[in-house]
Parts: C-alpha cells; structure tokens; sequence
C-alpha cells in the first residue's frame, strides 16, 4: 500500500481546495479511509473518514457543512473537497487505510503516506 496526499497550497480565507489520496501500489483501492491533519506544534487530528464503498461517511465537528469527503475506486482515489476554508485550517493534511477500532484515532490507521501542506492566509 502506497498512499499519496497531494493537492495542497497556499489559499485565502472562505476559498476551496481539492485534495485526492491515491494508492499508487494498488489496482483497487478498497479500503476504509481516512483524512487526518497535523498543524505545527498540534496533535494530529481526525478529520474525516470514508467506507470502502462510500457508504458511510465520518466527520469532525470543526469540518462539517464545510468539508466534503468521497472516493472513487475506479479511479483510485479518495477526494476532500474543502470550502469556506478558515486560518486554524493551516496543517498538513495525509491520508491513511482504516485498520479497524475508532474512526477517530489516528492510532487505528496504518499505510500513512506523505502529507499535504494547506495554507490559509488571512
């Protein structure tokens, strides 16, 4: 498994961004997974997290109404689509494949690939 964040930038406060996480070891990406983000001197935190097939969807309170999660295995990809996008955004974002327990532990993901920096300039 070879997950890849990529998308990220420097945007302007109430502006959108995509991110996609793509595993590029893989033919299918079947797994249950999940967005996380760490900003500097912060714990990394849940973010959002998405079934296998996009049946259920999971959210942090701080991102809801505003982020949007979804996937599609055809091609391979797990998107975040993000608007209204505030400063206390700024992080890097990664991707991770659920393992199982909580959807809200980082501890219950593995596969974690290199981040994303998303910037929101006031």
């Amino acid at each position: 498994v070879q997950l890849q964040a990529s998308g990220g930038g420097l945007v302007q406060v109430g502006a959108s961004l995509r991110l996609s996480c793509a595993d590029s070891g893989r033919t299918e990406l079947s797994y249950n997974l999940g967005w996380f983000r760490q900003a500097p001197g912060k714990e990394r935190e849940f973010v959002a997290a998405i079934t296998w097939n996009g049946g259920r969807t999971y959210y942090a309170d701080s991102v809801k109404g505003r982020f949007t999660i979804s996937r599609d295995n055809a091609k391979n990809m797990v998107s975040l689509q993000m608007s209204s996008l505030k400063p206390e955004d700024t992080a890097v974002y990664s991707c991770g494949a659920f393992m199982g327990g909580s959807w809200y532990d980082s501890g219950a993901y593995a596969y974690w690939g290199q981040g994303t920096l998303v910037t929101v300039s006031s």
